[in-house]
């Protein structure tokens, strides 16, 4: 990461769309190099909007981090409380419930991760022991919300392939056999659909349901109400790394590791298999979702060392989320296939599906490449 008194002629090769951001942090690489990405890649580096508005005199633990992790550990609490008003048996399953309950997940993770970059600037016990159950109660609460997103992911996509115009890419085609095949496979993906369909209703509903009832008795443990004291009197004092480590400079306390977990996630994206491989190959999958870890990661860093998360990295970030929603759809397509005894009208709908979810995949795949802010990562061996 660029040091916020530093600056810079050059820009992105591409300009980025909007995205959105659900985990355990990566267990940490090793190296402690601080080098500069262009060091590693040869990349070019995106500007950041903000790094003028901090000086390195200005950047320490006590200016940058600690007002950060209370500001996170605010954030959670507010949204804890809202949580608990529209949780009520009169608002229950309600909108409101649901965007708490994100806010809350969102508040967890950027706290978890932060804890796990700058765990060097911190009390090292209570940042390991805060994060693992951060990580936990993140985890947790993300799959009622993960199941509901892939039915509808899942229906969606079989009311499109099930339709008069199934596009030749995404159905089953038989080379040389002409339309005749493809209304065949056309009329046979009809009948399999509303079974499919109802098959994945059936198992991923059941699915939420559980997720559902375990996040309630999660949080109404002791377990959790353990966390929610943790992160209040975060939310008032930061435990700070003891002894010399507390008066380190802001080099060493910041930004070198804000630099670590750039070189980590640069270095996870060199390595990601090159374009053109072959789009069902599900071993490369961990690989992609590694990157999106460590993009998460860097982004947390961004936010704490330079004030606000980076612009440029929106549009990779959204495309990471997009494969790993389409990689979870795939599966679980391929998982209700293996239930025994279904038709073959409904497993041969269930493999349209997986792979048209494999095609979105490899389109996630390719618009991060198309909005990677360093090209010249992506063009490795």
């Amino acid at each position: 990461m660029r040091r916020p008194d530093q600056q810079t002629t050059t820009r992105p090769t591409t300009d980025t769309a909007p995205g959105t951001t659900g985990d355990a942090p990566p267990a940490e690489a090793t190296g402690t190099g601080a080098r500069r990405p262009a060091d590693v890649t040869g990349a070019a580096r995106p500007p950041d909007a903000v790094a003028a508005s901090r000086s390195a005199g200005d950047l320490t633990t006590e200016t940058a981090l600690a007002p950060y992790l209370r500001a996170q550990a605010a954030a959670f609490l507010r949204s804890l409380r809202l949580h608990h008003e529209h949780s009520a048996p009169a608002d229950a399953g309600g909108q409101d419930a649901a965007a708490a309950t994100r806010a809350l997940r969102r508040s967890a993770r950027r706290i978890s991760g932060t804890l796990h970059t700058f765990r060097a600037a911190l009390d090292p016990l209570w940042a390991d022991q805060l994060r693992t159950e951060l990580t936990w109660l993140s985890g947790l609460l993300a799959r009622e919300h993960a199941y509901a997103n892939r039915l509808t992911r899942l229906i969606e996509s079989l009311h499109q392939l099930s339709g008069p115009a199934l596009p030749a890419a995404r159905g089953a085609r038989a080379v040389g056999e002409g339309g005749a095949a493809g209304a065949q496979g056309r009329a046979a993906l009809g009948v399999g659909a509303a079974r499919a369909g109802a098959l994945l209703e059936r198992r991923l509903t059941l699915a939420r349901t559980r997720s559902h009832s375990a996040a309630l008795q999660a949080l109404g443990s002791a377990r959790f109400h353990a966390v929610a004291d943790a992160v209040a009197l975060l939310a008032s004092d930061v435990p700070l790394a003891p002894g010399p480590a507390a008066g380190r400079t802001a080099e060493a306390a910041l930004l070198e590791p804000a630099n670590r977990a750039e070189q980590r996630l640069l270095a996870a994206v060199a390595a990601l298999p090159p374009e053109g491989t072959e789009p069902y190959n599900e071993a490369q999958d961990a690989a992609w979702h590694q990157a999106r870890l460590l993009l998460r990661l860097h982004r947390y860093a961004h936010e704490v060392v330079l004030g606000a998360a980076a612009p440029a990295l929106a549009g990779p970030v959204h495309a990471l989320d997009l494969h790993r929603d389409a990689v979870e759809a795939a599966e679980a397509a391929a998982a209700a296939a293996r239930t025994p005894r279904i038709a073959p009208a409904t497993a041969y709908a269930l493999g349209v599906l997986h792979a048209d979810q494999r095609h979105e995949a490899e389109a996630a795949r390719a618009a991060f490449r198309e909005t990677w802010p360093y090209a010249t990562v992506l063009s490795a061996p």
